[in-house]
């Protein structure tokens, strides 16, 4: 994704500062050395938004995440909204077994860790391959996911 991936971070950022003014936002935030896309942080809250692409195991680095609010390395409230494009859809309906079970792996967490909300969001988003264009519409794309996400912030 490169320079694309960059720019839809940025886009997430700004929108998310935008309408959570409160937090202070920023890309790559590492959480026990683990990065995260885009956080808003308060001295109470911590957002961790995670967009997964077209990632071979979305469950991953949110289960790394998970990890170390469990092991008391997150100080604060965490929200984490891992961001799904239309890679993970499937063409009958539903979505794919990679998408369902990062989605079961943040519930578990969820119910698990008393300071933890987490959410999957809809990224209207068809990825493009390396080198290709990029998609027509993503900027409004990238807007509709991140009023999604502003609304699950408490």
């Amino acid at each position: 994704m490169g320079a694309f991936a960059d720019a839809v971070n940025d886009r997430f950022r700004e929108g998310l500062a935008e309408r959570r003014p409160g937090f202070e936002w920023t890309r790559e935030h590492r959480i026990a050395g683990t990065p995260v896309d885009v956080a808003g942080v308060t001295p109470d809250h911590l957002v961790a938004v995670e967009l997964e692409w077209r990632r071979a195991d979305p469950a991953d680095n949110a289960a790394k995440l998970f990890r170390h609010i469990h092991e008391g390395r997150v100080d604060r409230r965490v929200t984490v909204c891992q961001v799904f494009t239309r890679y993970y859809d499937l063409v009958s309906g539903g979505v794919s077994s990679k998408r369902a079970n990062a989605e079961f792996v943040g519930r578990v967490a969820a119910r698990t860790l008393s300071d933890l909300s987490y959410h999957a969001v809809a990224f209207d988003l068809d990825p493009p391959k390396r080198g290709a264009d990029r998609p027509t519409g993503w900027t409004e794309a990238a807007d509709g996911a991140v009023d999604r996400i502003a609304s699950l912030i408490e």
